[in-house]
């Protein structure tokens, strides 16, 4: 009988400490090892590759992620791009690495223009980085205007790039792609 209500209980504990889920339009604090999910499922309209003549950005839903830095659980976008020059010859191409190395990581809608957030770190690039915000243009959401804002602070003689003029830019800093 005791191991009756030994095993009630621990039913009981395990079902209550089950991590809350919370929709990605939440505003407020999230707490530990919480769960930021795509409840709407509004992530699946920007997944897929979107492009223009130069650059194109295939962007992937990864789901019930921990990040380590915020400390819970969360659905977020990641892209890959592939940027060509004029000529067609290829500048940048990040497509082949794996999804856990991808250098454009999302982060959620910020709350005062409704665009979706994501960040760009490059470590083949000196450790460039910045800030991207996406959000589509019609109502058919086939159509992307992009904005990136390069925030990298400090590039010292190590490297590769130091003295390198023009400095590589991979990214545009504005764009409008439209999917695929």
């Amino acid at each position: 009988m005791k191991n009756i209500f030994l095993v009630i209980a621990l039913f009981i504990f395990a079902t209550s400490c089950k991590a809350q889920t919370y929709p990605l339009r939440t505003f407020t604090q999230i707490p530990q090892n919480a769960y930021l999910k795509d409840t709407n499922n509004e992530l699946q309209y920007y997944e897929g590759t979107w492009n223009n003549k130069t650059i194109s950005i295939t962007f992937k839903k990864v789901t019930n992620q921990y990040d380590d830095v915020l400390n819970y659980y969360k659905d977020f976008l990641i892209g890959k791009f592939r940027v060509l020059d004029s000529n067609g010859q290829v500048l940048f191409d990040n497509t082949a690495i794996s999804d856990s190395d991808a250098k454009i990581t999302g982060g959620k809608f910020r709350k005062t223009d409704d665009k979706y957030s994501l960040i760009y770190i490059d470590p083949d690039i000196c450790l460039m980085d910045g800030s991207i915000r996406i959000n589509f243009t019609d109502s058919t959401k086939t159509k992307l205007d992009w904005r990136f804002m390069d925030t990298t602070d400090i590039i010292d003689s190590s490297c590769p790039y130091y003295s390198v003029n023009p400095f590589p830019q991979p990214l545009p800093k504005e764009i409008k792609l439209t999917k695929q």
